[in-house]
């Protein structure tokens, strides 16, 4: 063995290529589980404006509308911030199986409730109850991690954002579908009471459907993962014999480890993963918000001035291109590339996707539509969402890294989960907003303003993702 590939033992840029088998049936029950809880979140936006508007809280002013529509998302997203941190300490006290079933249960009461409200603070009740069941999300990665080894972790979280991807594009398709039923299928659902009443209750029952389906299966089939209960239940099924017999041979005792206190999560390995996660979803989120705005503005804004049908198209088209890239690619490249180097490159993809926001709008602005040019750079500056998602499963292999026991993975988790609920909460507001100031002064470096700052804002992020460990701590104590 020569010199350099000594030194890169034990660096993170090396996993181990020889793979244990992924245990199939836990993780497909942990997938389900979390593609019910986006399911149950996003299936209200085709119709949610229209029922605030039902609601009658407006009182007739369609200025009032944004409002109150955004104070239903605010409610969800503050509730999830407030119980992601707790639902993970308290899944490593008292489990991760009974914790992570409250999630679905919990969304398939509240998507009901919420079906059948007439009044806007009946909804805004049931979307906060929402927001703060789906606060479990943060177990169900650490169930992942429990249940998978260094070799095969990779391929795993591969498949998370997969899930993501996939919701964003059913979701929408079940809202808007089925919601109002009654006007759209007279001759039969509009003989339903009920559906007559209640004309946004059938999307949320298939997703509470859904949700209640994932509970089901997950109540059956979901085995709990926390080290110091399945270590107290080898004990017990080792029977008293075990330890007072001096016949009988004796295993060495795992050691019960508790859930750490709050200050021993303080730490710089624990500050480094989750500031890289929550820059990677505030970014992201950014641009996320950013596409359909700029893709839906008319031209002579500084936009493509797509009609909706397109929008729906395009993403839905990126959606699956981007799940087939991670569920077949995603593994093979962070063991081939490491976690680390993987999440930087991922993340310069983003600034790059960001910096050509202009060109795009400079070729659009210059055909007067959306010509060959225009679609040939668009379908590049798109692809880069593609390398950008390798690095969600990259920060989650930090994150886990990072804790300082497996006793604090929930806690640990957990606070990942709620910073990047947080910076997610506030980053579609902060890149609509400056986009609409962008259009409005277009003066302003050409009206490019928004995406100057937010280049910026992601080769930020990426200077400190050069903080990210070269060693896993985990290898550093084979």
């Amino acid at each position: 063995m020569d010199d350099s590939e000594t030194s890169r033992e034990g660096v993170v840029d090396r996993i181990p290529k020889r793979r244990t088998p992924i245990p199939k049936f836990q993780v497909a029950i942990v997938i389900l589980i979390q593609f019910a809880e986006p399911i149950a979140a996003l299936v209200i936006y085709p119709f949610v404006i229209q029922f605030v508007r039902d609601t009658g809280i407006t009182g007739g002013e369609e200025t009032k509308t944004g409002f109150y529509a955004g104070l239903l998302e605010s409610a969800f997203f503050l509730a999830e911030s407030l119980t992601v941190f707790q639902f993970g300490r308290l899944s490593d006290i008292y489990g991760r199986r009974p914790i992570l079933l409250l999630g679905p249960l919990g969304l398939t009461i509240t998507s009901l409730g919420f079906g059948l409200s007439k009044k806007f603070w009946t909804l805004f009740f049931f979307r906060s109850f929402q927001g703060a069941c789906d606060g479990v999300i943060g177990v169900s990665k650490t169930v992942i991690n429990e249940i998978a080894d260094p070799t095969n972790i990779a391929d795993i979280f591969s498949m998370m954002p997969v899930v993501w991807s996939l919701a964003t594009t059913i979701a929408p398709l079940i809202g808007g579908l089925l919601s109002n039923p009654a006007a759209k299928w007279p001759d039969t659902l509009g003989k339903i009471e009920i559906l007559r009443e209640h004309p946004y209750f059938l999307p949320c029952a298939v997703a509470a459907l859904l949700s209640f389906v994932s509970f089901v299966i997950a109540f059956v089939g979901l085995k709990e993962t926390l080290p110091s209960i399945l270590a107290r239940r080898r004990r017990k099924s080792a029977g008293p014999l075990a330890e007072t017999d001096p016949l009988l041979p004796t295993a060495p005792q795992e050691p019960q480890e508790a859930a750490p206190p709050m200050r021993d999560l303080l730490t710089w390995p624990i500050f480094i993963a989750i500031g890289n996660h929550g820059l990677l979803a505030f970014c992201h989120m950014a641009n996320e918000a950013l596409i359909p705005l700029f893709f839906a503005t008319p031209i002579s804004f500084g936009g493509l001035g797509l009609k909706p049908r397109d929008i729906g198209l395009i993403l839905g088209i990126c959606g699956i291109c981007n799940a087939l890239i991670q569920v077949f690619f995603g593994g093979r490249v962070i063991r081939r590339f490491g976690p680390r180097r993987t999440f930087i490159v991922g993340f310069c993809a983003l600034a790059v996707e960001f910096a050509m926001y202009p060109l795009v709008r400079f070729l659009a602005q210059r055909a007067g539509r959306v010509d060959a040019a225009v679609r040939m750079a668009l379908a590049c500056q798109l692809s880069c969402t593609f390398v950008l998602y390798f690095s969600y499963a990259s920060t989650m292999i930090f994150i886990m890294d990072a804790a300082p026991s497996r006793a604090s993975l929930g806690s640990v988790n957990g606070l990942a989960q709620m910073v990047g609920t947080v910076l997610r909460s506030v980053a579609p507001s902060f890149s609509s907003s400056l986009f609409a100031l962008s259009a409005e002064h277009r003066e302003i470096v050409g009206g490019n303003l928004v995406f100057i700052v937010l280049v910026v804002a992601t080769l930020g992020a990426v200077r400190f993702s050069l903080l990210l460990p070269r060693k896993l701590r985990s290898e550093s104590k084979e």
